[in-house]
């Protein structure tokens, strides 16, 4: 496995030199970066050519100016990364720090959220084959799939942004929008869990009624603009998690693991009266120091209940004390929405991925750091959501239709088991080439997507370079993909080699 690591390694590098070579060469004969200057009037022009000419080096030939760029690269190794002048003088190293800040945090959002949605809509509509959710599914991978992205990225910004402020200054829902927001739920939901149709019936107006309920509740208390979770509903997301985790891992088998999560979350509640302090006015440091505090917790407790299963009671009590923890930090992100509106009245931007000159307690800077990511982040979370739902429903029809899979399923084994145990590990290995493909892939397609919402990314250093025929914006976007492209790649095969053990040999 390590000499097959190190062969990729080599080859990888080797790609992202002749790549780079190749975009440096039509980069720099694109046009004349001296084009704006040699049309212009200004009485110091000469000036501004030789100091475009002196930060370019427009006088050396191509490939050495090319090889000035692969020394300065190879200037990271001692943290020293030398990526020269743009064409107006300003440091290509401390832009591209900034920009790539603001693009990964874009891109590593919308790809997890991507993956965990993605995968989970393509697994439950593989079991659920030809019901009315897996039509669901299809018919919407197929849509987000065809939207064209710029389309995608105006309408969010006409909807999500414009008129959702309008909206939350004075927030009301109406009576027939609460009932389709009721009927929708109740269909996706019925959709989901299945069943004959009396018990589709059944659920459909359970949860419309409820989501009715809850929509009519918030309108009346003014949820909208003052929002909370508090504790009970804290405790119910912990107790789901904990029910959730137990019965994907062991089932009803041993109670002991689902005591292991009760303690957690009795700890959890513990702990929130103890650090109410530091939850409600934190540091970042702060907030680590107490997930840390949390996950040691958990990981005493499940030893202390695990019994013959102490790793699988250890895992469930961190899930368990990660979701309770989660939930406490959204509890307080919503409670801090009110004062976030009365600094910032119009809270989502079209234009920027923060307020300028933005002042406010921590939870408030939360808000405005979070709020901008979220449209940009829908559009790229959706263009991925289709392939990965599609992917995986296919990978786990064909995975469970192997022999193996129908042998657990003879030998007694409950459909809990086969599918977690057997199936969906198995179904997992062609998903990971998509993800190391698509984490890479959405950096170059975040150009569109910043163009849009006017973010000062990777996107708009590439459009830059490319406008400017400056080669050194340009190669810095190509250092980031490239070397996003091959770490992901490496990524897949280690998770090749955990997910199948056969290819560790």
């Amino acid at each position: 496995m390590l000499r097959f690591i190190l062969r990729r390694l080599g080859v990888s590098a080797l790609i992202l030199v002749l790549g780079s070579v190749f975009l440096f060469f039509i980069t720099v004969f694109s046009g004349d970066p001296l084009e704006d200057l040699r049309e212009s009037r200004d009485r110091n022009r000469e000036q501004l050519m030789a100091a475009r000419t002196r930060n370019m080096n427009l006088e050396e030939p191509w490939y050495v100016r090319y090889w000035m760029w692969v020394v300065g690269v190879g200037k990271c190794a001692a943290l020293r990364c030398d990526l020269g002048l743009d064409s107006r003088g300003a440091d290509i190293g401390t832009a591209l720090m900034n920009a790539a800040g603001s693009t990964l945090r874009l891109v590593t959002l919308a790809t997890a959220l991507a993956i965990i949605i993605g995968i989970t809509m393509g697994i439950l509509a593989a079991i659920r084959q030809y019901s009315g959710f897996d039509y669901i599914v299809t018919f919407a991978a197929f849509l987000f799939f065809s939207l064209p992205v710029f389309w995608v990225a105006v309408l969010l910004k006409e909807y999500g942004a414009i008129r959702f402020n309008n909206w939350i200054a004075d927030p009301s829902v109406s009576l027939t929008a609460a009932i389709i927001i009721g009927v929708l739920f109740g269909l996706v939901l019925a959709s989901l869990l299945g069943g004959d149709l009396r018990r589709k019936l059944i659920t459909f107006a359970v949860s419309a009624l409820v989501a009715f309920g809850a929509v009519t509740y918030f309108d009346q208390v003014d949820w909208w603009r003052q929002p909370a979770l508090g504790l009970g509903l804290i405790i119910l997301i912990a107790l789901g998690a904990a029910v959730l985790l137990t019965y994907l891992t062991v089932g009803r088998g041993n109670m002991k693991i689902l005591y292991a999560g009760l303690t957690t979350i009795a700890v959890g509640v513990v702990g929130t009266f103890i650090f109410s302090g530091w939850i409600e006015a934190p540091t970042y440091p702060l907030l680590l120091l107490m997930l840390a505090i949390s996950v040691a917790s958990a990981i005493i407790i499940g030893w202390f209940w695990g019994g013959w299963d102490k790793s699988i009671a250890i895992w469930v009590s961190i899930g368990t004390a990660v979701a309770f923890a989660g939930a406490t930090g959204l509890d307080q992100l919503l409670r801090n929405w009110g004062p976030f509106l009365d600094r910032k009245a119009r809270p989502i931007s079209t234009i920027g991925s923060g307020s300028p000159n933005f002042e406010g307690p921590f939870w408030t800077g939360v808000w405005d750091w979070g709020v901008q990511l979220i449209l940009p982040t829908i559009v790229l979370t959706v263009i991925s959501l289709a392939s990965y739902s599609r992917y995986t429903r296919a990978s786990m029809l064909e995975t469970i239709r192997q022999d193996y899979v129908r042998t657990a399923r003879s030998k007694g084994l409950s459909e809990r088991v086969v599918i977690t145990k057997h199936a969906l590990r198995n179904a997992l290995i062609p998903i990971t080439t998509i993800v190391a493909f698509d984490f890479a892939g959405l950096i170059g397609g975040a150009v569109v997507t910043e163009s849009v919402f006017g973010w000062k990314g990777m996107g708009a250093m590439f459009q830059e370079g490319l406008t400017r025929v400056d080669p050194g914006p340009v190669m810095a976007f190509y250092l980031v993909t490239g070397t996003a492209a091959v770490l992901m790649n490496m990524i897949a095969d280690i998770s090749y080699a955990f997910l199948d053990p056969r290819i560790r040999t």
